[in-house]
């Protein structure tokens, strides 16, 4: 079991142009649970919807009365042995049905000076939360080509104006706390100066 080391993951988020990736840095020992929390932040989703993770025949996902895979909290991601180049699929939000493939890129020892989850590199902004999925997102780039065109006047209205489609700064830190009542909060933290 790799629970011990770390795993350096590459998440694409797929059906979309111009392409949103992140490459991030992992525990072995993290729970899928804390996984979806780490890609929640790491992404920029908000962590309003449902997800599963999707590896090989096995599906995990948050406990819920009616949900049919197995509780994400129980298992670690290095419990698995998911050897470098092993692909696996993590879905978010079944309503909007962003799939992010992930890709074990390596496995190395804990480096003692190293916090750990880290981003290490990616490119380009998420889409906004809700905005309909890929078709909905492929919209909104449209709409932002051509700001004028009375057609995309609904859908940039919509669309918060603090979004910018290159915001993404790796590298940051990620922290996962858990408060007693919530689920995990996270917050990013720069390794660089502003």
């Amino acid at each position: 079991m790799a629970v011990n080391h770390v795993y350096q993951l590459r998440i694409k988020l797929l059906d979309t142009q111009p392409s949103v990736w992140r490459r991030l840095r992992v525990r072995g020992s993290v729970t899928f649970a804390k996984l979806h929390a780490v890609l929640q932040d790491v992404m920029g989703w908000d962590d309003k919807h449902l997800y599963h993770f999707q590896i090989g025949d096995r599906a995990f996902e948050a406990p819920d009365p009616e949900a049919s895979g197995e509780n994400a909290r129980r298992y670690r991601l290095g419990s698995l042995d998911l050897e470098p180049g092993y692909k696996f699929l993590y879905v978010y939000d079944p309503g909007d049905d962003w799939h992010h493939e992930v890709t074990v890129e390596g496995l190395s020892a804990l480096l003692p000076d190293e916090d750990y989850p880290i981003c290490i590199d990616g490119e380009n902004a998420c889409p906004p939360e809700d905005c309909g999925g890929p078709p909905g997102y492929a919209e909104i780039l449209l709409a932002l080509e051509s700001p004028d065109d009375p057609a995309f006047r609904e859908r940039l209205e919509w669309l918060d104006p603090s979004f910018r489609l290159h915001s993404l700064q790796p590298p940051f830190a990620v922290s996962v706390r858990t408060q007693p009542t919530s689920t995990p909060e996270l917050s990013r933290q720069p390794l660089w100066p502003n």
